[in-house]
């Protein structure tokens, strides 16, 4: 299910991607050679020509499929040489590393200076103005963060946000080990961020609040207190998976069921009750009450309640051997006020564009992480992003993932390594501020190295989840 979900995103984010390229590419009239969505060394699992009318099936390059339709009648090319979208051979590798789009008069790591060594057609793409070729490099970027904006703005168009505010947690948080070493302890109650009040609708808010220098503001045992987060702590953080949760909501024992002939029904409990204490230990949430059971495990004890209407009362309970009683508890959305915001579509733009601004900002403050120690171990391949989506198919998960995943992808392409649109887009900046061309040589060169760099990076970041899931 996860590999699923994953492979839809990619399917969803590589052709938008590259259709980003080929249309601007179209609209300043250079000729595409091909469009893949998927790579296809060896063979396409699909390959439609337009020129011919065929479509193959399970073709190898360079010849026919080993199924071949005819789905359309065959043409010649324009007489004036312009190039048109039948000019363009559309197919579906089998490789669902990416995609691409083959633009004539480009010099990519497919290519060598030689292949590009007659005079520039007015069809290319090295005769184009650098601004449009610009155009043509970034429009895949741009399309990608275009995309992750509108997922957002669906999303809050949809489902809008329904959030428990923090103020509202009447038990604050629970903090994880290295939390508390900076500086939180159980219980807190979250009030700000440097100086502005947190909201449980901001998407970055448990990045930023990670943030060396963060200033974070919290309710302590009646009293404000002051959490200064310093430069270690996302390190640390960074290495953990993706289970890692750096705090929790505390929530509080209320009873929502009693299971008939059980120790609590036997002992007068009811519907309603909260827990307060178990023997002589106080237990304002689940986090202290599990333990205190398991503690008086097989005993009766003394459990202090807090009525529905207001009273307290001591209640003895037999605690079964397995640490438990028979109940089962309200959730947090039956506790505490949830606060549902709807958007209609005018609202739900500016949200969507908060959303996606934020997780932007979120992430690209998070790259630096990258050149430490720690955050080189915890990159990852494929198995990484698969992971991401849930065991379940929903639609709320997937698209709050893909739409993540079309940033990463718009941040990581504009990158300046050669062989990714950004470094095209570093070339044709110099080239715009120099007026001068790099040469198709050194172009070719550059690329060769940015490719084996990257395929270097995709080894890497594959062999950590390999060696996270079969052996660490």
């Amino acid at each position: 299910m996860k590999a699923a979900q994953l492979v839809l995103a990619l399917v969803i984010l590589v052709t938008v991607h590259e259709f980003g390229h080929y249309i601007f590419a179209r609209i300043f009239g250079v000729k595409v050679n091909r469009f893949y969505l998927f790579f296809n060394p060896g063979y396409s699992l699909l390959r439609y020509d337009p020129m011919k009318g065929t479509l193959d099936v399970f073709a190898r390059n360079g010849s026919k499929g080993a199924f071949t339709f005819k789905v359309g009648k065959e043409r010649l090319p324009r007489p004036d040489g312009k190039p048109t979208w039948r000019d363009t051979i559309y197919g579906l590798g089998w490789l669902p590393l990416g995609g691409y789009c083959d633009i004539a008069g480009m010099i990519d790591e497919t290519k060598d200076a030689s292949q590009l060594a007659s005079e520039p057609q007015s069809w290319e793409l090295r005769s184009k103005p650098a601004w449009q070729r610009l155009c043509v490099m970034v429009a895949g970027v741009a399309l990608n963060f275009v995309l992750a904006i509108a997922i957002y703005i669906g999303i809050a168009l949809h489902w809008g946000d329904s959030v428990i505010p923090f103020q509202a947690m009447t038990e604050g948080m629970d903090f994880s080990e290295e939390m508390h070493q900076a500086g939180f302890r159980d219980g807190d109650i979250l009030l700000s961020l440097n100086g502005k009040e947190l909201d449980a609708k901001d998407y970055s808010l448990a990045w930023d609040m990670l943030q060396p220098g963060a200033r974070v503001d919290v309710m302590r045992d009646g009293d404000t207190a002051l959490v200064v987060i310093s430069d270690k702590l996302i390190r640390q953080i960074a290495t953990k998976g993706k289970d890692y949760e750096p705090m929790t909501m505390r929530v509080p024992v209320y009873v929502a069921k009693l299971m008939p002939g059980e120790p609590a029904a036997k002992a007068g409990l009811a519907p309603g009750d909260r827990i307060l204490a178990v023997g002589a230990d106080t237990v304002p949430s689940i986090t202290e009450f599990l333990p205190a059971l398991k503690a008086h495990a097989g005993q009766s004890v003394p459990m202090k309640l807090l009525r529905a209407d207001g009273s307290t009362e001591t209640a003895s309970v037999e605690v079964s051997d397995a640490g438990k009683i028979g109940i089962q508890m309200l959730s947090p959305l039956e506790i505490f006020d949830l606060q549902t915001v709807k958007y209609n579509f005018w609202q739900s733009i500016p949200r969507g564009w908060e959303i996606g601004t934020d997780r932007l900002g979120s992430y690209v403050s998070s790259m630096k992480l990258i050149f430490t120690k720690e955050g080189a171990q915890s990159l990852g391949g494929f198995g990484t992003l698969g992971d991401l989506f849930p065991n379940q198919w929903n639609w709320y998960s997937f698209w709050q993932i893909t739409a993540f995943l079309s940033i990463i992808l718009a941040f990581m392409n504009i990158i300046p390594i050669p062989g990714l649109d950004g470094g095209y887009t570093l070339f044709l900046l110099v080239e715009i501020i120099t007026r001068r061309k790099p040469s198709d040589r050194f172009l070719e060169i550059a690329n060769t190295c940015g490719f084996i760099f990257l395929i270097l990076l995709l080894v890497y970041a594959n062999g950590n989840d390999i060696y996270r899931f079969f052996i660490k």
